[in-house]
Parts: structure tokens; C-alpha cells; sequence
């Protein structure tokens, strides 16, 4: 991975099990293969992968208004920028 390039934060949120009927995560709606590329992922494939959350998070009905901000990403320092 281009550690030049901002790393964009993981949709996690702690809660971490598998719906069994759509395999999505209950809590960031990943699946498990997605969570498992995650930390290989450059952060073009992480961005397709924050879309498509979007879209599962909305056709679940459960959007927020963080839905609609920029996406933080973590400096090289490892500080957040925003």
C-alpha cells in the first residue's frame, strides 16, 4: 500500500457479527470478505467499498447524517484529518 496516500478510516464500529440471512455485518454492513481486505486495500477499493455500505446502509433504512460528510482519513502522522 502507498503510505504517501491518506489512509481512509474503517467504517467499523465495534460490533462485530454477521447477519445471517444477508451476511452482512450489523455493524459497519461489510462482509466478512470485505472486512478481511480492508487493511490490504488501497484506498481506492476502500472508497468503492464505503459506497456500497452506503447503499445497504440506505436500503436497510439506516442512514445518518455522517452519510452525507466527507469520509475522515487518518494523516501520515496519525492524527485524523478532516
Amino acid at each position: 500500500m502507498n503510505r504517501s496516500v491518506l489512509d481512509i478510516l474503517s467504517p467499523c464500529i465495534g460490533i462485530c457479527r454477521l447477519d445471517r440471512d444477508t451476511r452482512f455485518c450489523l455493524g459497519c454492513f461489510r462482509t466478512a470478505r470485505e472486512v478481511a481486505e480492508w487493511t490490504t486495500a488501497d484506498n481506492r477499493r476502500r472508497l468503492q467499498i464505503l459506497a456500497e455500505l452506503k447503499l445497504r446502509r440506505r436500503a436497510a433504512g439506516r442512514t445518518s447524517a455522517a452519510d452525507s460528510r466527507p469520509r475522515r482519513r487518518r494523516s501520515q502522522g496519525g492524527g485524523i484529518n478532516i
